[in-house]
Protein backbone atom coordinates (compact mmCIF):
# COMPACT_ATOMS: atom_id res chain seq x y z
CA UNK A 1 0.00 0.00 0.00
CA UNK A 2 1.52 3.02 -0.98
CA UNK A 3 0.78 6.41 -2.85
CA UNK A 4 -2.53 7.28 -0.94
CA UNK A 5 -3.86 10.56 -1.68
CA UNK A 6 -7.29 12.79 -0.75
CA UNK A 7 -8.32 11.98 -4.59
CA UNK A 8 -7.42 8.08 -4.93
CA UNK A 9 -5.90 5.38 -3.08
CA UNK A 10 -3.45 2.66 -4.82
CA UNK A 11 -3.81 -0.71 -3.33
CA UNK A 12 -2.43 -3.91 -4.36
CA UNK A 13 -2.17 -2.68 -7.86
CA UNK A 14 -5.67 -0.62 -8.64
CA UNK A 15 -6.38 2.33 -7.43
CA UNK A 16 -9.49 3.06 -6.23
CA UNK A 17 -11.38 6.97 -6.40
CA UNK A 18 -12.21 8.60 -3.31
CA UNK A 19 -15.73 8.81 -2.37
CA UNK A 20 -18.03 11.54 -3.45
CA UNK A 21 -20.83 10.29 -1.05
CA UNK A 22 -20.55 7.66 2.07
CA UNK A 23 -19.86 4.07 0.51
CA UNK A 24 -21.46 0.91 2.14
CA UNK A 25 -20.02 -2.56 0.63
CA UNK A 26 -22.04 -5.43 2.43
CA UNK A 27 -20.81 -8.85 2.25
CA UNK A 28 -24.22 -11.20 2.73
CA UNK A 29 -22.56 -14.96 4.13
CA UNK A 30 -23.84 -17.57 2.23
CA UNK A 31 -25.69 -15.45 -0.23
CA UNK A 32 -26.46 -17.32 -3.77
CA UNK A 33 -28.09 -14.86 -5.93
CA UNK A 34 -31.57 -16.98 -5.94
CA UNK A 35 -31.88 -16.35 -2.20
CA UNK A 36 -32.45 -11.95 -3.33
CA UNK A 37 -34.28 -13.49 -6.79
CA UNK A 38 -36.93 -15.67 -4.70
CA UNK A 39 -37.32 -12.77 -1.68
CA UNK A 40 -37.89 -10.29 -4.52
CA UNK A 41 -40.14 -12.83 -6.22
CA UNK A 42 -41.84 -12.86 -3.27
CA UNK A 43 -42.77 -8.96 -2.61
CA UNK A 44 -40.35 -9.32 0.41
CA UNK A 45 -37.75 -7.24 -0.57
CA UNK A 46 -39.00 -3.92 -2.26
CA UNK A 47 -35.39 -2.19 -1.67
CA UNK A 48 -33.50 -4.79 -3.14
CA UNK A 49 -35.69 -4.72 -6.43
CA UNK A 50 -35.16 -0.98 -6.32
CA UNK A 51 -31.62 -2.04 -6.41
CA UNK A 52 -31.98 -4.68 -9.22
CA UNK A 53 -33.98 -2.06 -11.34
CA UNK A 54 -32.45 1.11 -10.99
CA UNK A 55 -28.82 0.55 -9.84
CA UNK A 56 -26.70 -2.68 -10.98
CA UNK A 57 -27.14 -6.50 -10.43
CA UNK A 58 -24.53 -8.46 -12.06
CA UNK A 59 -23.23 -12.18 -11.08
CA UNK A 60 -19.46 -12.71 -10.03
CA UNK A 61 -17.17 -15.43 -8.94
CA UNK A 62 -15.61 -15.68 -5.39
CA UNK A 63 -12.61 -17.70 -4.56
CA UNK A 64 -11.79 -21.13 -3.75
CA UNK A 65 -12.01 -22.88 -1.50
CA UNK A 66 -15.44 -20.71 -1.07
CA UNK A 67 -15.17 -20.34 2.84
CA UNK A 68 -15.89 -17.05 4.58
CA UNK A 69 -12.01 -15.84 5.65
CA UNK A 70 -10.48 -16.14 2.32
CA UNK A 71 -13.61 -14.02 0.60
CA UNK A 72 -14.20 -11.56 3.27
CA UNK A 73 -10.03 -10.77 3.02
CA UNK A 74 -10.40 -10.69 -0.71
CA UNK A 75 -13.32 -8.16 -1.26
CA UNK A 76 -11.31 -5.54 1.28
CA UNK A 77 -8.23 -6.37 -0.77
CA UNK A 78 -9.40 -6.39 -3.98
CA UNK A 79 -6.93 -10.05 -4.71
CA UNK A 80 -6.61 -13.44 -4.44
CA UNK A 81 -5.74 -15.70 -1.52
CA UNK A 82 -2.64 -15.70 -3.84
CA UNK A 83 -1.74 -12.12 -2.89
CA UNK A 84 -2.95 -11.96 0.43
CA UNK A 85 -2.33 -15.26 2.17
CA UNK A 86 -5.58 -16.48 3.21
CA UNK A 87 -6.24 -19.43 2.04
CA UNK A 88 -8.79 -20.76 4.25
CA UNK A 89 -10.70 -20.45 7.81
CA UNK A 90 -8.13 -22.98 9.27
CA UNK A 91 -4.73 -24.37 8.24
CA UNK A 92 -1.27 -26.62 8.73
CA UNK A 93 0.96 -24.01 9.53
CA UNK A 94 4.28 -25.83 8.57
CA UNK A 95 6.47 -23.52 10.19
CA UNK A 96 4.73 -24.03 13.55
CA UNK A 97 4.22 -27.73 12.49
CA UNK A 98 0.69 -27.06 14.32
CA UNK A 99 -3.04 -26.79 12.72
CA UNK A 100 -4.33 -23.43 13.56
CA UNK A 101 -7.30 -20.75 12.98
CA UNK A 102 -6.23 -17.96 10.13
CA UNK A 103 -7.66 -15.45 12.25
CA UNK A 104 -4.75 -14.10 13.79
CA UNK A 105 -3.85 -11.11 11.35
CA UNK A 106 0.05 -12.18 10.91
CA UNK A 107 -1.09 -14.26 8.61
CA UNK A 108 -2.04 -11.51 6.21
CA UNK A 109 0.36 -10.46 3.48
CA UNK A 110 -1.11 -7.29 1.93
CA UNK A 111 -2.56 -4.04 3.41
CA UNK A 112 -6.53 -3.78 2.76
CA UNK A 113 -8.69 -1.00 1.27
CA UNK A 114 -9.97 -0.37 4.78
CA UNK A 115 -6.58 0.49 6.26
CA UNK A 116 -5.51 2.41 2.92
CA UNK A 117 -8.23 4.82 3.38
CA UNK A 118 -8.24 4.97 6.78
CA UNK A 119 -4.80 5.73 6.72
CA UNK A 120 -5.28 8.41 4.17
CA UNK A 121 -7.76 9.98 6.17
CA UNK A 122 -11.07 8.93 5.98
CA UNK A 123 -13.02 7.43 8.25
CA UNK A 124 -13.64 3.76 8.02
CA UNK A 125 -16.32 1.78 9.94
CA UNK A 126 -16.34 -2.31 10.12
CA UNK A 127 -18.68 -4.24 11.82
CA UNK A 128 -18.65 -8.04 11.64
CA UNK A 129 -20.99 -10.75 12.67
CA UNK A 130 -18.72 -13.20 14.20
CA UNK A 131 -15.07 -11.80 15.35
CA UNK A 132 -13.08 -14.52 13.79
CA UNK A 133 -12.91 -12.00 11.29
CA UNK A 134 -12.30 -9.09 13.14
CA UNK A 135 -8.78 -8.69 13.82
CA UNK A 136 -8.02 -9.55 9.49
CA UNK A 137 -10.34 -6.98 8.56
CA UNK A 138 -9.02 -4.48 11.46
CA UNK A 139 -5.14 -4.81 10.70
CA UNK A 140 -3.62 -1.89 9.95
CA UNK A 141 -6.80 0.85 10.25
CA UNK A 142 -7.13 3.45 12.49
CA UNK A 143 -10.83 3.23 12.33
CA UNK A 144 -14.14 1.97 14.16
CA UNK A 145 -14.09 -2.48 14.40
CA UNK A 146 -16.26 -4.15 16.39
CA UNK A 147 -18.21 -7.92 16.07
CA UNK A 148 -22.08 -8.35 17.22
CA UNK A 149 -21.27 -11.23 19.00
CA UNK A 150 -18.84 -9.61 21.49
CA UNK A 151 -20.59 -5.58 21.25
CA UNK A 152 -20.72 -5.85 25.14
CA UNK A 153 -16.80 -5.90 25.16
CA UNK A 154 -16.11 -2.81 23.37
CA UNK A 155 -13.56 -0.63 24.42
CA UNK A 156 -11.97 2.45 22.50
CA UNK A 157 -8.87 1.09 22.50
CA UNK A 158 -9.37 -2.15 20.68
CA UNK A 159 -12.63 -0.84 18.74
CA UNK A 160 -12.77 2.60 18.60
CA UNK A 161 -16.17 2.29 19.69
CA UNK A 162 -17.96 2.11 22.88
CA UNK A 163 -22.11 1.79 23.97
CA UNK A 164 -22.93 0.28 20.74
CA UNK A 165 -25.81 -1.98 22.73
CA UNK A 166 -27.31 1.40 23.79
CA UNK A 167 -26.74 2.79 20.58
CA UNK A 168 -28.76 0.32 19.09
CA UNK A 169 -30.87 -0.65 21.36
CA UNK A 170 -31.02 -4.32 21.23
CA UNK A 171 -30.01 -7.03 23.39
CA UNK A 172 -26.54 -9.17 22.81
CA UNK A 173 -27.44 -11.41 20.10
CA UNK A 174 -27.19 -15.41 20.42
CA UNK A 175 -24.09 -16.62 17.80
CA UNK A 176 -26.31 -19.01 16.32
CA UNK A 177 -29.07 -16.69 15.13
CA UNK A 178 -30.58 -14.83 12.63
CA UNK A 179 -30.54 -11.75 15.36
CA UNK A 180 -26.49 -12.01 14.80
CA UNK A 181 -27.19 -10.35 11.35
CA UNK A 182 -29.63 -8.32 12.53
CA UNK A 183 -27.59 -6.77 14.98
CA UNK A 184 -24.81 -5.63 11.81
CA UNK A 185 -27.67 -4.22 10.02
CA UNK A 186 -28.86 -1.87 12.70
CA UNK A 187 -25.53 -0.97 14.06
CA UNK A 188 -24.63 0.23 10.58
CA UNK A 189 -27.69 2.45 10.06
CA UNK A 190 -27.58 3.73 13.90
CA UNK A 191 -23.50 4.44 13.31
CA UNK A 192 -23.98 6.03 9.49
CA UNK A 193 -26.93 8.11 10.92
CA UNK A 194 -24.51 9.56 14.18
CA UNK A 195 -21.43 9.96 12.65
CA UNK A 196 -21.58 9.65 8.29
CA UNK A 197 -18.43 7.68 8.05
CA UNK A 198 -17.41 7.89 4.62
CA UNK A 199 -16.45 4.12 4.23
CA UNK A 200 -18.38 1.13 6.25
CA UNK A 201 -18.22 -2.83 5.50
CA UNK A 202 -20.88 -4.37 7.10
CA UNK A 203 -20.45 -8.71 7.17
CA UNK A 204 -23.00 -10.75 8.23
CA UNK A 205 -23.27 -14.62 9.28
CA UNK A 206 -24.76 -17.45 6.82
CA UNK A 207 -26.85 -19.04 9.82
CA UNK A 208 -30.16 -18.96 8.17
CA UNK A 209 -28.68 -20.04 4.77
CA UNK A 210 -27.21 -22.76 6.01
CA UNK A 211 -30.40 -23.73 7.60
CA UNK A 212 -32.72 -22.88 5.07
CA UNK A 213 -33.05 -22.99 1.12
CA UNK A 214 -33.88 -19.75 -1.00
CA UNK A 215 -37.66 -19.19 -1.09
CA UNK A 216 -38.39 -20.49 2.02
CA UNK A 217 -40.25 -18.41 4.74
CA UNK A 218 -37.63 -18.32 7.34
CA UNK A 219 -35.11 -17.28 4.33
CA UNK A 220 -37.68 -14.87 2.74
CA UNK A 221 -37.96 -13.21 6.14
CA UNK A 222 -34.36 -12.69 6.14
CA UNK A 223 -33.57 -10.64 3.10
CA UNK A 224 -36.71 -8.62 3.85
CA UNK A 225 -34.75 -7.99 7.48
CA UNK A 226 -32.07 -7.08 4.83
CA UNK A 227 -33.85 -4.69 2.62
CA UNK A 228 -35.58 -2.76 5.33
CA UNK A 229 -32.07 -1.73 6.80
CA UNK A 230 -30.54 -1.23 3.37
CA UNK A 231 -33.68 1.05 2.34
CA UNK A 232 -32.83 3.13 5.45
CA UNK A 233 -29.12 3.39 4.42
CA UNK A 234 -30.41 4.77 1.32
CA UNK A 235 -32.17 7.48 2.47
CA UNK A 236 -29.12 8.61 4.02
CA UNK A 237 -28.03 9.51 0.56
CA UNK A 238 -25.19 6.50 0.35
CA UNK A 239 -23.78 4.37 -2.03
CA UNK A 240 -24.74 0.83 -1.31
CA UNK A 241 -22.77 -2.21 -3.27
CA UNK A 242 -23.27 -5.54 -1.68
CA UNK A 243 -21.95 -9.05 -2.74
CA UNK A 244 -21.10 -12.13 -0.84
CA UNK A 245 -18.18 -14.81 0.61
CA UNK A 246 -19.75 -17.51 -1.19
CA UNK A 247 -23.10 -19.40 -2.45
CA UNK A 248 -24.57 -22.32 -0.21
CA UNK A 249 -26.14 -25.62 -1.49
CA UNK A 250 -27.80 -28.54 0.25
CA UNK A 251 -25.46 -31.23 0.70
CA UNK A 252 -27.66 -34.33 0.69
CA UNK A 253 -29.78 -36.73 -0.91
CA UNK A 254 -32.88 -37.08 -2.12
CA UNK A 255 -34.46 -38.77 1.33
CA UNK A 256 -32.10 -35.19 2.87
CA UNK A 257 -29.47 -37.80 4.44
CA UNK A 258 -25.70 -35.94 4.73
CA UNK A 259 -23.79 -37.15 1.90
CA UNK A 260 -19.90 -37.32 3.03
CA UNK A 261 -16.49 -38.36 1.70
CA UNK A 262 -14.33 -39.15 4.54
CA UNK A 263 -11.48 -39.00 3.03
CA UNK A 264 -9.16 -39.84 6.44
CA UNK A 265 -10.40 -42.74 6.28
CA UNK A 266 -10.50 -43.22 2.70
CA UNK A 267 -6.16 -42.30 2.67
CA UNK A 268 -5.84 -44.15 5.62
CA UNK A 269 -7.28 -47.38 3.64
CA UNK A 270 -5.09 -47.09 0.73
CA UNK A 271 -1.64 -46.35 2.56
CA UNK A 272 -2.04 -46.52 6.53
CA UNK A 273 -3.32 -45.19 8.99
CA UNK A 274 -2.23 -41.60 10.34
CA UNK A 275 0.18 -41.38 7.14
CA UNK A 276 -1.55 -38.56 5.27
CA UNK A 277 -3.10 -35.34 7.45
CA UNK A 278 -6.10 -34.07 5.89
CA UNK A 279 -7.02 -30.90 6.45
CA UNK A 280 -11.08 -28.86 6.79
CA UNK A 281 -10.42 -24.89 5.92
CA UNK A 282 -14.03 -24.57 6.17
CA UNK A 283 -13.35 -25.73 9.87
CA UNK A 284 -13.89 -22.89 12.95
CA UNK A 285 -15.32 -22.22 16.24
CA UNK A 286 -18.62 -22.13 15.18
CA UNK A 287 -19.22 -25.69 14.13
CA UNK A 288 -23.02 -26.83 14.96
CA UNK A 289 -24.50 -25.79 11.82
CA UNK A 290 -21.97 -27.43 9.37
CA UNK A 291 -20.02 -29.87 11.36
CA UNK A 292 -17.05 -28.53 10.43
CA UNK A 293 -18.27 -30.46 6.62
CA UNK A 294 -17.29 -28.46 3.18
CA UNK A 295 -16.59 -29.09 -0.06
CA UNK A 296 -13.01 -28.28 -0.04
CA UNK A 297 -9.99 -29.88 1.71
CA UNK A 298 -6.33 -30.69 1.09
CA UNK A 299 -4.20 -33.29 2.25
CA UNK A 300 -0.20 -33.48 3.10
CA UNK A 301 1.13 -36.74 1.82
CA UNK A 302 4.61 -38.73 2.83
CA UNK A 303 7.24 -38.18 -0.07
CA UNK A 304 6.87 -41.51 -0.85
CA UNK A 305 3.51 -41.90 -1.98
CA UNK A 306 2.21 -43.13 -5.42
CA UNK A 307 0.60 -39.27 -5.85
CA UNK A 308 -0.53 -40.19 -9.45
CA UNK A 309 -2.14 -43.40 -8.67
CA UNK A 310 -3.57 -42.24 -5.57
CA UNK A 311 -4.85 -39.24 -7.65
CA UNK A 312 -6.23 -41.87 -10.22
CA UNK A 313 -8.26 -44.07 -7.70
CA UNK A 314 -9.61 -41.23 -5.53
CA UNK A 315 -11.15 -39.11 -9.21
CA UNK A 316 -13.02 -42.72 -9.32
CA UNK A 317 -15.21 -41.73 -5.78
CA UNK A 318 -18.68 -40.88 -6.20
CA UNK A 319 -18.79 -36.77 -5.46
CA UNK A 320 -15.32 -35.79 -6.21
CA UNK A 321 -15.37 -33.50 -8.50
CA UNK A 322 -11.46 -32.72 -8.72
CA UNK A 323 -8.32 -33.74 -7.51
CA UNK A 324 -5.17 -31.77 -8.08
CA UNK A 325 -1.26 -31.44 -7.50
CA UNK A 326 -0.65 -28.44 -4.88
CA UNK A 327 1.04 -26.66 -7.96
CA UNK A 328 -2.37 -27.25 -9.89
CA UNK A 329 -4.63 -25.72 -7.51
CA UNK A 330 -2.42 -22.88 -6.77
CA UNK A 331 -2.51 -21.91 -10.21
CA UNK A 332 -6.47 -22.71 -11.03
CA UNK A 333 -7.85 -21.15 -7.80
CA UNK A 334 -5.29 -18.52 -7.43
CA UNK A 335 -3.92 -19.96 -3.86
CA UNK A 336 -0.14 -19.46 -1.76
CA UNK A 337 1.31 -22.74 -2.34
CA UNK A 338 3.51 -22.46 0.78
CA UNK A 339 -0.51 -22.78 2.73
CA UNK A 340 -2.03 -25.59 0.55
CA UNK A 341 -1.23 -29.44 1.27
CA UNK A 342 0.16 -31.59 -1.72
CA UNK A 343 -3.09 -32.63 -2.96
CA UNK A 344 -6.04 -30.47 -3.14
CA UNK A 345 -9.83 -32.34 -3.40
CA UNK A 346 -12.96 -30.85 -4.34
CA UNK A 347 -16.26 -32.49 -3.99
CA UNK A 348 -19.37 -32.42 -6.10
CA UNK A 349 -22.58 -29.81 -5.18
CA UNK A 350 -24.39 -32.29 -3.53
CA UNK A 351 -21.36 -33.66 -1.38
CA UNK A 352 -19.52 -32.67 1.45
CA UNK A 353 -15.77 -34.03 2.75
CA UNK A 354 -14.91 -34.80 6.16
CA UNK A 355 -11.98 -36.88 7.64
CA UNK A 356 -13.45 -39.63 9.55
CA UNK A 357 -16.90 -39.83 11.39
CA UNK A 358 -15.99 -39.83 14.99
CA UNK A 359 -13.92 -36.41 14.29
CA UNK A 360 -17.69 -34.81 13.18
CA UNK A 361 -20.57 -33.73 15.05
CA UNK A 362 -23.45 -33.63 13.48
CA UNK A 363 -25.97 -33.68 16.42
CA UNK A 364 -26.54 -29.47 16.16
CA UNK A 365 -27.85 -30.10 12.36
CA UNK A 366 -31.36 -29.79 12.99
CA UNK A 367 -32.01 -29.60 9.44
CA UNK A 368 -30.73 -31.22 6.17
CA UNK A 369 -26.65 -30.51 5.52
CA UNK A 370 -26.13 -27.41 4.18
CA UNK A 371 -22.60 -26.54 2.99
CA UNK A 372 -20.09 -24.79 0.72
CA UNK A 373 -16.24 -24.86 -0.46
CA UNK A 374 -16.00 -25.79 -3.64
CA UNK A 375 -16.51 -24.31 -7.27
CA UNK A 376 -20.21 -25.42 -7.09
CA UNK A 377 -20.83 -22.27 -4.52
CA UNK A 378 -18.81 -19.66 -6.92
CA UNK A 379 -21.55 -17.90 -7.84
CA UNK A 380 -22.18 -14.67 -6.09
CA UNK A 381 -24.53 -11.35 -6.83
CA UNK A 382 -22.99 -7.90 -7.47
CA UNK A 383 -25.72 -5.57 -6.55
CA UNK A 384 -25.03 -1.41 -6.55
CA UNK A 385 -27.83 0.89 -5.65
CA UNK A 386 -26.14 3.02 -8.50
CA UNK A 387 -25.79 2.19 -12.50
CA UNK A 388 -22.34 1.32 -13.67
CA UNK A 389 -20.36 2.43 -16.21
CA UNK A 390 -17.50 1.52 -18.66
CA UNK A 391 -17.67 -1.56 -17.54
CA UNK A 392 -16.31 -4.29 -20.64
CA UNK A 393 -18.98 -7.08 -20.23
CA UNK A 394 -16.62 -9.37 -21.37
CA UNK A 395 -14.99 -8.94 -17.96
CA UNK A 396 -14.92 -11.30 -15.49
CA UNK A 397 -15.96 -10.20 -12.55
CA UNK A 398 -15.34 -11.52 -8.88
CA UNK A 399 -16.61 -10.54 -5.64
CA UNK A 400 -13.12 -8.95 -4.92
CA UNK A 401 -14.38 -6.21 -7.35
CA UNK A 402 -16.82 -4.77 -5.69
CA UNK A 403 -14.55 -1.71 -3.83
CA UNK A 404 -13.63 -1.01 -7.50
CA UNK A 405 -17.25 -1.05 -8.82
CA UNK A 406 -18.33 1.05 -6.76
CA UNK A 407 -15.73 3.75 -6.67
CA UNK A 408 -14.26 3.54 -10.21
CA UNK A 409 -17.33 2.95 -12.18
CA UNK A 410 -20.30 3.99 -10.42
CA UNK A 411 -22.28 6.74 -12.26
Amino acid sequence: MNNTSRRSVFANGRGYRWMDRPLVVVCVDGCEADYINQAIQAGVAPYLAEMCAKGASLLGECVVPSFTNPNNISIVTGVPPSVHGICGNYFYDREADEEVMMNDAKYLRCETLLAGFSNAGAKVVVITAKDKLRTLLGKGMKAVCFSAEKADQLSMEANGITGVLELVGKPLPKVYSADLSEFVFAAGVKVMARDRPDLMYLSTTDYVQHKHAPGTPVANDFYRMMSSYLAQLDQMRVTIALTADHGMNAKTDAAGAPQIIYLQDWYDAQIGKGAVRVILPVTDPYVAHHGSLGSFATAYLPANADFAGLAAKLRKVRGIELVLTRAEAAQQFELPPDRIGDVVVVSERLFVIGTSPSRHDLSGLDAPLRSHGGVSEQLVPLLLNRPLSDVDPQRRLRNFDIFDLALNHAA
